[in-house]
């Protein structure tokens, strides 16, 4: 094995066995931006936190049009090396995607102590570090080679420095000095990652299919990264999932089963957080892992109340939910986090949002109501149904009770009398027994 797969496949150096890194933000304002600059910047901060690093310079340039040679002009790249020498930064950061080309110039600007990398290579090393399973850490791989293909040539000697020591934005690649690791290894490689994932997306199919063949209702969690879905699948499940005020805290999804009042079980999943410009590489490589939206019969969408971008995050979950082919399921606005609210916001909050459901996981507020209102999705195509279960099929009538809503029951001569809502892939079994 090759330095280059063996760091490949060792993944991650643990952010506490390194020092904080220094970093240097740099953002362009261009027109028709979806978001403010300044909170796009914002946001890239936090990013870099997560990753492990301090920043200590900010700068931006206002442009019509990137640079082609090195994104920024060529006055603000020199300003940018004069920052890092000043700041003692060991990265700079920038908050749109690089060409291969303008990473390697802005390299030889900047000088090749300092790493230069963009918000596509932060998310995926923040990705790297957060990644738990066996499939989790195999969608990162895929992801990072994916975007590390097309930058071999300008990046390789880089990647190749042995003062490059890891840290963030080398999580893909600490340490290289095997310079003649080419594309076709690369392609290998992703080639490799794309069989294990099949293998893994095929069990995790044969699950997903036990669970649709159960016909139990499926809810699905969504929503920007850090709008608190774990949380609230804590809160609604009594389950132990981490919960970190981090972006990104956690990438792998979670299924847990949950009774409504009314007795019936259903099943509720969370899923990777979404971001502005996540990489499209990342969107493909978790395919398999937001298949728990796409097959869900409800998608609960959580958005951060208290965030000041809250309608911004919400377009972005939209146009994420929009490319892996969600945006036709039902689903409920949740707006989260309303104990960081004060009453006046709170009720403003309700009244512009209606028909969305206001709570806290934090403190239990509003939970109530949001379980109403999954119970009546949840029952929104049964049918009634007037049946009589031979006391021989106990069975049946542990599945009604289990998946069922049981309106009325009684025991007569015949067998146990129950009067039901019933879910259509549960019809069919009970309408023999119809009276």
């Amino acid at each position: 094995m090759s330095e280059f797969e063996s760091v490949i496949t060792r993944g991650a150096t643990p952010l506490a066995e390194a020092r904080r890194e220094r970093a240097v933000l740099v953002g362009v304002d261009r027109p028709g931006l979806s978001w403010p600059l300044a909170s796009s910047l914002a946001e890239l901060e936090r990013l870099v936190d997560t990753a492990g690093a301090d920043v200590v310079a900010t700068t931006t340039q206002k442009l019509d049009a990137p640079n082609p040679r090195t994104f920024v002009g060529s006055g603000k790249a020199e300003e940018i090396a004069e920052l890092a020498r000043a700041h003692a930064a060991d990265l700079v950061v920038f908050d749109d995607e690089l060409t291969p080309s303008q990473q390697s110039n802005l390299e030889k600007a900047v000088g090749r102590d300092v790493k230069v990398i963009d918000r596509t290579a932060l998310i995926l090393d923040i990705f790297a570090l957060h990644a738990t399973s066996k499939e989790g850490r195999l969608q990162v791989r895929l992801a990072q080679n994916q975007y590390l293909l097309p930058r071999l040539r300008g990046m390789w000697a880089h990647l190749a420095s042995n003062r490059m020591g890891g840290g963030v934005g080398s999580r893909f690649g600490e340490g290289e000095s095997q310079l003649e690791v080419d594309r076709r290894m690369v392609r290998k490689r992703i080639t490799s990652i794309k069989r294990e994932l099949a293998h893994l997306a095929d069990v995790r199919s044969l699950q997903r299919e036990s669970r649709y063949a159960s016909g139990m209702f499926k809810v699905a969690l969504a929503g920007y990264t850090n709008a608190g879905k774990s949380s609230l699948l804590n809160r609604l499940t009594n389950a132990d999932v981490l919960a970190y005020d981090k972006l990104f805290a956690t990438l792998d999804s979670t299924t847990r089963k949950f009774e409504l009042p009314e007795g019936r079980e259903i099943t509720v999943s969370d899923t990777v957080g979404f971001i502005q410009k996540l990489p499209t590489t990342l969107v493909e490589a978790f395919k398999s892992t937001l298949d728990e939206i796409t097959g869900a019969d409800l998608i609960l969408h959580v958005i951060d109340a208290s965030s000041e971008e809250r309608e911004a995050q919400q377009a972005a979950v939209e146009d994420v939910l929009g490319q892996i082919g969600a945006q036709g399921i039902d689903r409920i606005e949740v707006y989260n986090k309303v104990d960081l609210l004060d009453e006046a916001e709170r009720q403003a909050l309700a009244s512009r949002y209606p028909d969305a459901q206001i709570v806290s996981a934090e403190t239990g507020q509003g939970i109530d109501r949001l379980i109403e209102r999954i119970a009546q999705a949840a029952s929104s195509r049964d049918e009634r149904l007037e049946v009589v279960i031979p006391y021989g099929r106990g069975d049946l009538v542990s599945v009604a009770h289990e998946r069922c809503h049981i309106l009325s029951e009684e025991h007569g001569e015949d067998g146990t009398r129950i009067v039901m809502l019933a879910a259509p892939a549960y019809a069919g079994t009970f309408k023999q027994f119809a009276v």
